[in-house]
């Protein structure tokens, strides 16, 4: 991961950005050590006069440019002039920076700016600089966040939509397994209440269950069954109004929603199809079409970012935080990561535990040593980081037997062991003596 100090360029100038809403104040020094301060509006037309003006005034010189924001509108404007260089510190370092400063608590947007442009120029290998990678890979990085937060807003509606037939129309609950699915929306539209639908014609009911390919006939006669014998939940004219008009609502954003995700995973796998690294995480054994494309999105392809596979881990929330003072020691997860991609990261280890093999096997000792279910998967998931860290730094796709013999090679130098049953050399017998409290060997006796 590339920071400020080993990105050596001679920058004719530094600037401490504190972004806002409708306008950032910033704080600039320049070579000669002298400072300015200016306010800067967020629009289009006002940030490319400012870049145009700072290209003027320092001979198209770079300019480093260090603010709190990693991704949002303002990132997005300033990363089309080549001139200006952005780097990034994390919010929360800023934060315990700033206490350390001003214990007080008092803070304002001019004081962040000289806060930010202070931190760059004293802390430069804490602060990092921001590559765009390439077009394909910042392309699956937004399709696959974004496909999630669909994904939840859909479930969200899921949650919305069981609240109020449980309220009014319980029975829809027991008759259907997904209350998401169109089956379940256009009953609703074309019956919204039980009395509507105790109306309806055996015949039509059957032709409407088999149009939304339910075929099973033992499973839709007692559908029609229990539809005799249901009651009413309840008869507030109140509560059904809102009932109504929530369940039409929901019922129409699910519809929607669920064409909007099919888009994002055309687009996803059309992307996917032509990254250059599809090969590496194809070979991945659990990961399949649906992680393959987020797991490009949490690697990149700067094989420069990570120094290590332990860098790797703590970057994505895997490796576990250790806190200890004096006779104190906690062990707790990582909170300060990427959410999206510890997930990404925790549902890849645990697709790969579901089958028998070296993955499953680890899984069970943890379980053994008493972890629980998620600690156990976020270990094979530390286990599998540390794979995918040399498949992706080599760009060697993943083989079973090549983990194999690296192991091998690990433990005895690619020499098998020797089982000492099956062994017809006897190894000499060692005698101890203890000294200072520690044991060492003094004879050795064939």
């Amino acid at each position: 991961m590339t920071d400020l100090k080993e990105h050596a360029k001679s920058f004719a100038a530094y600037i401490g950005l504190d972004w806002a809403d409708k306008k950032h104040n910033w704080t600039m020094q320049t070579a000669d050590g002298k400072r300015s301060r200016g306010e800067l509006i967020h629009t289009p037309e006002a940030i490319d006069a400012w870049a145009a003006e700072l290209a003027q005034r320092f001979g198209g010189r770079p300019v480093a440019i260090t603010l709190e924001q990693a991704r949002g509108a303002l990132i997005a404007t300033l990363s089309k002039y080549g001139h200006l260089h952005l780097f990034i510190v994390d919010p929360s370092r800023l934060n315990y920076y700033r206490k350390s400063v001003s214990p007080s608590g008092a803070k304002s947007d001019l004081v962040d700016g000289d806060l930010i442009l202070d931190f760059q120029l004293k802390h430069p290998e804490l602060v990092r600089y921001l590559a765009p990678d390439t077009v394909e890979t910042r392309s699956l990085q937004f399709l696959t966040e974004q496909r999630r937060a669909v994904v939840n807003q859909h479930t969200r509606q899921v949650q919305i939509l069981t609240h109020w037939l449980k309220q009014v129309f319980p029975q829809i609950l027991a008759w259907f397994d997904d209350v998401s699915t169109p089956l379940v929306g256009d009953l609703l539209k074309r019956w919204p209440d039980l009395v509507k639908l105790k109306k309806a014609r055996p015949e039509t009911l059957l032709q409407f269950l088999h149009d939304h390919n339910c075929r099973s006939a033992e499973r839709n006669q007692q559908r029609l069954n229990e539809l005799r014998t249901a009651v009413a939940a309840t008869h507030d004219s109140a509560l059904w109004k809102t009932a109504n008009l929530m369940i039409a609502t929901t019922i129409e954003m699910l519809a929607t929603l669920r064409t909007s995700i099919e888009q994002f995973n055309d687009q996803i796998q059309e992307v996917y199809e032509i990254h250059p690294d599809r090969f590496l995480m194809e070979s991945l054994p659990g990961a399949g079409k649906a992680l393959e494309p987020r797991l490009i999105a949490a690697m990149g392809t700067d094989r420069d970012r990570f120094r290590s596979a332990g860098d790797m881990a703590c970057c994505f929330g895997i490796a576990p935080v250790t806190e200890s003072s004096g006779n104190s020691r906690w062990v707790h997860w990582r909170w300060q990561c990427s959410k999206f991609i510890r997930q990404t990261f925790h549902e890849w280890g645990a697709c790969t535990v579901r089958k028998e093999g070296r993955a499953r096997d680890h899984y069970e000792r943890q379980r053994a040593k008493g972890k629980s279910h998620h600690a156990a998967v976020r270990s094979v998931a530390f286990k599998w980081i540390r794979i995918l860290y040399r498949c992706w730094r080599d760009r060697v796709p993943y083989s079973e037997q090549r983990y194999l013999e690296a192991l091998a090679r690990a433990a005895g130098k690619g020499k098998p062991a020797v089982n000492p049953a099956e062994s017809s050399v006897s190894l000499p017998a060692v005698q101890w003596k203890t000294c200072g409290g520690f044991s060492k060997p003094t004879k050795l006796s064939s």
